[in-house]
């Protein structure tokens, strides 16, 4: 059966995650169902990562079989088509064919993550749901002084969700930065890793904000992931700001 990979972006907002569930719409199912309204087939994608409700792709992927070969343009457009039709807030961005043992989830080298977060006085009305907003200015280059702290391999039990279902809390942390955006007031967290526990990242985003408020230093996040205890962890930031940016495969 010909394997493709999909490249997907999408908005979270309204959906109960990136994987099908019974009584909720899903990432994963709205796309099934798109692929049956356009070839018949009732077939199953896997991503490369399961986000939460809320939280946003810019650069997801998925692999997915075929029982007939079709060029790559013909399954992205015949797919958004059907997206499009359901009002489905959900955009196949590339579709190609691979290799039979390409999985999207294993055979992943790295996974990148976007946390945005916009600083000023006035309520998001444009950006809302897609960034965590602070009403107060956060001081970026203490928070970027603090995530490096983080950065390595290290027991992150203090910054997983406590129903993780991961064997092992221990992962290496590739790239942690916290810059200024594009955009007058906006603060993005980038982070870079093989794969992440649940909740991480937004437990990365909230305990950052403490120290651009001024509250915690980088000695106490240094101190919390030492704790290896959930309650060391600072408030988990909302969903709203994350983004799912790219995966990196060796074929890459």
């Amino acid at each position: 059966m010909p394997r493709y990979r999909l490249d997907i972006e999408y908005d979270g907002s309204g959906y109960a995650g990136w994987q099908r569930q019974e009584d909720q719409p899903s990432v994963q199912q709205a796309i099934e169902t798109a692929i049956h309204g356009f070839c018949g087939e009732t077939a199953v994608i896997r991503g490369a990562g399961r986000t939460d409700a809320g939280v946003h792709a810019l650069g997801q992927v998925a692999h997915v079989d075929f029982e007939k070969q079709w060029p790559g343009d013909t399954v992205r457009d015949a797919i958004n088509a059907h997206l499009s039709m359901a009002r489905e807030r959900i955009a196949i961005l590339a579709a190609r064919q691979v290799a039979e043992d390409f999985d999207a989830r294993f055979s992943a080298l790295r996974r990148h993550y976007i946390y945005r977060i916009v600083c000023r006085r006035s309520p998001l009305v444009l950006e809302k749901n897609r960034a965590l907003w602070s009403p107060k200015p956060l001081n970026a280059a203490a928070m970027h002084e603090a995530a490096q702290r983080l950065v390595g391999r290290h027991d992150f039990t203090t910054f997983r969700s406590v129903q993780c279902q991961a064997a092992s809390p221990v992962r290496s942390l590739d790239r942690l930065d916290v810059v200024a955006g594009a955009t007058e007031g906006l603060i993005e967290i980038h982070a870079t890793a093989r794969s992440f526990l649940h909740n991480q990242i937004r437990s990365f985003a909230g305990t950052l904000r403490l120290v651009g408020e001024g509250k915690w230093s980088a000695d106490d996040v240094a101190a919390a992931l030492a704790a290896r205890s959930r309650k060391a962890c600072g408030p988990v930031a909302a969903p709203d700001g994350l983004y799912f940016r790219a995966v990196d495969y060796p074929e890459d």
